[in-house]
This record gives C-alpha cells, structure tokens and sequence, in this order.
C-alpha cells in the first residue's frame, strides 16, 4: 500500500476538510489575546495542537462507533468499517495524536499543559454521549468550543469573559448545524436506540431546536464582541454570520434532507473564516 494511498485513508477517517470548522476559530482567539498578530510560534504550536486533538477526536469516534457504522448505510463506506484501516492502526493513531497534541500544549504555557487531558478527555467522552443523552449535539459542541479559549490561552493564559462568550457561541452554533446533519440518521437512531434528539423528538423539534441554538449562538457573537472591544466591521462581519446562519436553515425542511451537506459543510465553514476574518480586519484597522 503507497504511503500517498495510506495518507488519504487517514484524512479520510478523520475528515481533514472538515478542520475549517474549529481552526479559524481558535486563531480569533489567540488574536483577540494579543490585541493583533500573536506571532509565528503561537499560532504553529495552536495550529499543531488543534489538528491533533481534532485528529484525536475523530479517530477516537470511529473507533468507538465502529460497530455502529458497521449498520448504518450512510457509514458503510468508512474506511474502519470496509478494513481499509486496522483497529490496530487507528488505535495507534489515536495514541501518537494524543502525545502530540499535549506536547503542542507543553509548548505554549504551564497552563495549557495541565487542561491539556481535560480537553483530550472531553474530545474521548463525546463519542459516548448518544448512547445515553439528548445532549449529545451540544457535548460535540463544547469540544470544538474550545478552539476560540485554546487560542487566547496560548496566547495569554487567562480565562476572560470574551473567551467565555465565544466558548457558548461555538458551542450553540456547532450543536445546531450538528441537529442539522443528524435529521439524515432519524430513523436508523431511533431503531438504534440511540438518544439524538431528531430520533427522540423528530426531525420538526431538531430543526426548532437547531435554530434556537443558531439564533443565541449569533448573539455571542456579538457579545463577545462588545466585550472584546472590537469595532464596526467585526459587527458587520458577525451581523452577515446571522444572514448565513438564516440561508442555512432555509435550506432544509422536514420533508427534504438533500441538501443538508451544503448548510452543513459549505455555508458552516464560511461562517468560521468569516468570523476569523473579521476579528483580524478589525484589530488591524485600530492598531
């Protein structure tokens, strides 16, 4: 097997692309800590950590929801469940992300080190979570939450009320578009018996859900700008993050699912960097 051919396996596993979602935010943060550019070694230590924990993280999953991807139609096709990948091989994987992500912590401060196992552990728990809680989307979106506060603490290690704000703001907004992405399972949840909330609730209650979530989560946005100190074009950045957020979920109804990866994967990743965007923008014009 080409070492190319095992590589594209891998980033298949964990869905490279999907890294859009959390790093953007984690560089707003360690930009915010710094008031402006944080310098190269942060943001190449943050940026070694996020991809190894989120590498961590999806590894983990696969390998915890192998016997359920094994049954669910829409998940046959991965490459754990084909044998395309060894348990073995990801278990290392999961082992060698794990190392680098807490030596990228040890790298950037004291503090990072030692919350280093607390993120790695909440990262682990998630894959759990659906197996017994109606809040599973929201524990998912905790984990990725964490991008905007694991950038400015390694930038400045200190917990601040505009990191918490972008900690509930990440957090609502992933929950949402993950309710979004998980109308597709309904049914094979439900028959799972697993505790998604569009399997226990239906797709209708999930879709309200998911747009409650989105529509406070738009409000941290902007709060945490206010807090922060950022000016007119952040809020007008975060004013047509609410905009997208709207056109997502004009996409999907009840009754048609098909276009459920556009609002989840295109429009969510260009809600990440336009948010990124317009921090950095913004503490460029004052400086």
């Amino acid at each position: 097997m080409s070492i190319a051919r095992d590589l594209g396996l891998v980033c298949r596993m964990i869905k490279i692309e999907h890294s859009v979602f959390a790093l953007p935010f984690a560089f707003a943060g360690a930009f915010l800590a710094a008031r402006g550019w944080p310098g190269a070694w942060s943001l190449l230590v943050l940026t070694v950590a996020m991809v190894a924990v989120r590498s961590f993280a999806m590894a983990f999953n696969r390998y915890a929801d192998l016997e359920i991807d094994r049954e669910n139609p829409r998940t046959q096709g991965r490459p754990l469940v084909t044998g395309e990948l060894s348990t073995r091989f990801t278990l290392a994987f999961i082992a060698a992300t794990a190392l680098i992500f807490v030596g990228a912590c040890a790298l950037m401060n004291p503090l990072c080190l030692l919350l280093s196992p607390v993120a790695l552990g909440v990262s682990a728990f998630y894959s759990f979570c659906k197996r017994f809680t109606y809040w599973c989307h929201f524990v998912l979106g905790a984990v990725l939450g964490l991008a905007p506060v694991a950038g400015w603490l390694c930038v400045d290690p200190v917990f601040t009320p505009a990191a918490a704000l972008l900690f509930l703001g990440v957090t609502l907004w992933v929950a949402g578009f993950d309710l979004l992405y998980a109308c597709q399972d309904a049914d094979f949840d439900r028959e799972r018996g697993l505790w998604s909330i569009p399997a226990r609730l239906g797709v209708p209650a999930a879709l309200a859900v998911s747009s409650l979530a989105h529509a406070v989560a738009a409000a941290c946005f902007l709060l945490a700008g206010w807090v922060a100190g950022l000016g007119g074009f952040y809020f007008l950045v975060a004013g047509a993050m609410a905009v997208v957020l709207v056109a997502e979920h004009l996409l999907v109804r009840p009754d048609d699912m098909s276009r459920v990866n556009v609002a989840f994967f295109t429009l969510n990743g260009v809600i990440s960097v336009i948010l990124f965007f317009g921090v950095a923008v913004d503490l460029w014009r004052a400086s």
